[in-house]
């Protein structure tokens, strides 16, 4: 079997960290050919060290590269993924880059990779429909690499061309899932970053605990399978065992079950269509006795209702959502804003910040760029 190139973008990161070892268990099957990080130079050095990629890459440049970690090309700067992807073209890029900032990198991986790992799922929301237009002309697969588009993805294995009624998106509920409306508006950091059941970055984390990282998959979904809002389910599943349903005409429903544990749909997606064995707690249906499951409260929740009127609007409306939230979550974890405020500002950009078509990758910044000004200054209003 011929060994697959692999890029990681996002080395250091919860998601960058898991894949590489898988990667680290299956040397004959992998080679991590590229590895970029955002500032955690001192982690990605030692993963260099380890891994050895043809190429690397920081956004933020340190004072120094060390003399024996400059065996590969290093590119630095905002575009760095880019970079290391036009330099190497390896046969898979993983894009596990937190936020907007990852669409340019998931956007050349469609030119040169074979295959692209979708765990940014902001690459879509923002640029959605011109990011699946350009996977459809160029025949290049987009495997997702989400833990509920994973689990969807694996159920429609099982379609055979039969319609699907619906799809239910599981969600833990966050670290404030149980919390009255009170008191989750006037939350701490730690508090919100104490997620119950997934260990993630600090973003997606904060994302959870508003629900606003649902209403993100939401429309995920939408773009990855193709499916219409209206279709498109949120069921609140505490133990997070289940990690997504696809509902069939005939009212069957398939689920996909595993314990917490990303390794899994990182796999999925790094040897698709095959599994990776990867040392996994088994599942004991005996010690989890009872699933539970709610529907999702909007009131005390109201992030994942916005992002759902995102998705039905259309146009720049998904991409005011995501600004603004990478704006307000940035402000939160600065003890900036209470974390009550979040909701508000997404729903202060979204009815400001005007309605647009988008019909090119430079429309999505600048929309962006209107979304971020536009939470910025409720931020300073209301600080």
């Amino acid at each position: 079997m011929k060994q697959k190139t692999i890029a990681i973008l996002g080395a250091t990161g919860s998601i960058g960290t898991q894949a590489l070892d898988l990667v680290r268990r299956y040397p004959d099957r992998f080679s991590a050919a590229c590895l970029t990080a955002n500032s955690s130079s001192e982690k990605l050095f030692a993963l260099v060290r380890e891994f050895r990629p043809q190429a690397a890459g920081m956004v933020c440049e340190p004072e120094a590269i060390p003399e024996d970690l400059r065996f590969c090309q290093w590119f630095f700067g905002p575009d760095c993924s880019v970079e290391v992807l036009k330099a190497v073209k390896p046969d898979a890029a993983l894009c596990a880059i937190t936020g907007i900032a990852g669409l340019d990198a998931v956007w050349t991986a469609l030119d040169v990779c074979s295959q692209v790992l979708l765990a940014n799922k902001e690459a879509l929301v923002t640029g959605g429909d011109l990011v699946m237009e350009k996977a459809r002309r160029l025949n290049k697969p987009l495997l997702p690499v989400d833990s509920e588009h994973s689990a969807i993805f694996q159920c429609l294995q099982a379609a055979q061309g039969n319609p699907v009624r619906s799809l239910l998106l599981t969600a833990s509920g966050g670290a404030l899932r149980d919390w009255p409306k009170e008191k989750i508006d006037s939350a701490r950091v730690e508090d919100v970053l104490r997620h119950p059941t997934w260990s993630m970055g600090r973003k997606i984390t904060v994302d959870c605990a508003s629900m606003v990282n649902k209403g993100l998959e939401i429309i995920e979904a939408h773009h990855l399978f193709h499916m219409p809002a209206e279709q498109i389910q949120v069921v609140v599943h505490p133990q997070s065992i289940i990690h997504s349903m696809v509902e069939f005409e005939d009212g069957a429903v398939l689920a996909q079950l595993g314990n917490p544990d990303m390794r899994g749909p990182i796999g999925y997606a790094m040897a698709y269509p095959q599994r990776l064995p990867y040392e996994a707690k088994r599942l004991s249906f005996a010690e989890i006795a009872n699933l539970s499951f709610a529907a999702p409260d909007l009131t005390r929740f109201p992030a994942l209702g916005y992002a759902i009127e995102a998705l039905k609007a259309g146009g720049a409306m998904p991409i005011v959502l995501n600004g603004a939230n990478e704006e307000a979550v940035a402000a939160f974890l600065d003890g900036r804003i209470p974390f009550g405020r979040i909701p508000e500002i997404l729903r202060d950009a979204l009815d400001r910040v005007p309605q647009r078509s988008v019909s090119s990758i430079a429309d999505v910044y600048q929309t962006d760029a209107d979304a971020r000004a536009c939470a910025l200054e409720f931020i300073r209003r209301n600080s």
